[in-house]
């Protein structure tokens, strides 16, 4: 028998194939054969938890409004009950979802991707010639938006249903539901799920396909997580978070989805402010907040924390871009209760493709954590190509379950950024150190070269940051 290739187990990286795979456990996922959307999915198991029916899933924060969860699954199969009836909707079209956070945007959601409809939110505060060019990237047959947000949408097959009118609101509440419309769509995990703006790795904006299978991989991990959780407690708190990220974005998209398999409480705002937030941190009881580094920096820096009891907050996921390691001691010596874990992923990876768990992998200042279950990585060579080991720089390539289908209608964009093998270009430099985690230095295409120097603007950021009397800094080559 060959003697077994000694690779650096404790990174992860096998020294012969050059990859570094995921230290995770791996998560089981539902044969990918097996018809299965992801709303399905989550309701099954939503369904399985020990829930009340009253519990409430969601608050808008800035009305007092609530909905149960009993409420949001009748919801759910009445919109979709109404929709089949009364427009001739096929599996695979597109719905284009125009509209701020409201409690009826998590029931359309799951709504029309049990139908097999391709959901496509976009920004409400989008210029029309952005919305324009998003529709006509996605081709929707039927979009939803507000009366505030509708003119910005031409005419669609099957038109403009307004989310604050009468008529949708008598969708949500039909009575005598043929629950058999809905369970005879089967609908395959490699059908697109929904369409999600990026700005891609390079210039305009590109429609990211997300397949159901795609997400169903994320919130696989969420739901492996929440068993081994449950099993070291005999009844865990119930989670209450807060969203300070749009539902349109990629972060909030996939947050909102895990929430319903969790079985936890979300509370929204239609717009978000740091005093609201705050107040409504106190108000909710909230225990977990998704977060962007600017934030992180406005709570350490900020002197309205102390007039709110903060105290319920236990944990902050921050992603989105890379968090200072000064600004994440401040925080901690600030908030030192509160469990500051990074994450990094990417609109392309549907959410996180590496992450931190626990408080001892949070002590490391600075990383982004360990590659997420399922997850492989390689870090190559710009210039050479070459697939590097532990400790040095370079381009972070990913490929995994959560790996999307491809950039819609720009076979050009994907082939850039997906190789023939799977392997995801993130154009994000990194290193991984010998224990397997991630750092990120900065974006491959913003490194500014001075006298043979590459210096990352993110580094110098992150000094800026640290001084008292700076409340934010960004640096551009001059």
């Amino acid at each position: 028998m060959a003697e077994r290739n000694p690779s650096l187990s404790n990174a992860g990286f096998c020294y012969e194939t050059r990859i570094y795979s995921s230290l995770r456990q791996p998560v089981p996922l539902p044969p990918a054969d097996q018809p299965l959307s992801v709303a399905e999915y989550c309701l099954s198991i939503f369904s399985s938890i020990s829930t009340s029916g009253a519990t409430p899933f969601a608050v808008n924060a800035t009305t007092g409004q609530t909905l149960s969860y009993s409420q949001f699954v009748s919801q759910v199969r009445s919109l979709a009950y109404s929709l089949k009836k009364r427009y001739s909707l096929s599996q695979n079209d597109v719905a284009f979802v125009l509209s701020p956070t409201s409690l009826h945007i998590p029931v359309l959601y799951f709504a029309l991707m049990s139908l097999g409809i391709i959901v496509s939110p976009a920004n409400p505060l989008g210029s029309n010639s952005e919305i324009a060019h998003q529709v006509q990237l996605s081709k929707p047959v039927i979009a939803f938006a507000t009366s505030q947000t509708s003119h910005k949408i031409p005419s669609l097959k099957h038109g403009t249903i307004l989310l604050d009118s009468p008529q949708f609101l008598s969708f949500l509440t039909q009575s005598n539901i043929d629950g058999n419309v809905i369970k005879r769509i089967k609908v395959n995990q490699s059908d697109s799920a929904a369409i999600l703006y990026s700005s891609g790795t390079t210039g305009r904006v590109k429609g990211v396909m997300m397949s159901h299978r795609n997400l169903i991989a994320m919130m696989a991990a969420i739901h492996h997580y929440n068993t081994i959780e449950a099993e070291g407690s005999d009844n865990p708190p119930r989670s209450v978070t807060f969203f300070t990220v749009p539902l349109f974005h990629v972060f909030g998209f996939f947050m909102l989805v895990g929430a319903v398999l969790s079985a936890d409480t979300v509370v929204l705002t239609e717009r978000f402010e740091f005093a609201e937030m705050l107040r409504a941190i106190e108000k909710y009881k909230v225990t977990f907040m998704p977060v962007s580094p600017p934030l992180v920096l406005a709570f350490v820096k900020s002197n309205l924390t102390k007039k709110f009891d903060l105290s319920s907050l236990q944990m902050l996921g921050c992603g989105g871009a890379p968090l200072g390691r000064e600004v994440a001691q401040l925080f901690n010596e600030k908030f030192p209760n509160v469990l500051l874990l990074q994450g990094y992923g990417l609109t392309e990876t549907g959410g996180g493709a590496t992450n931190v768990l626990g408080p001892e992998e949070a002590a490391r200042y600075g990383t982004v954590g360990r590659l997420a279950e399922n997850m492989e990585a390689k870090i190559v060579d710009p210039e050479t190509g070459e697939s590097l080991p532990p400790g040095q720089r370079g381009e972070l390539w990913l490929r995994g379950p959560i790996v999307m289908k491809g950039y819609l209608g720009d076979e050009k964009a994907t082939a850039e950024t997906l190789d023939s093998e799977g392997w995801l270009k993130t154009g994000d430099i990194c290193y991984f150190d010998t224990e397997g985690f991630l750092y990120i230095v900065d974006r491959l295409k913003e490194l500014i070269k001075y006298k043979a120097y590459q210096v990352p603007p993110a580094e110098l950021e992150h000094l800026l940051h640290s001084h008292p009397q700076i409340a934010d800094a960004a640096v551009i080559p001059y």
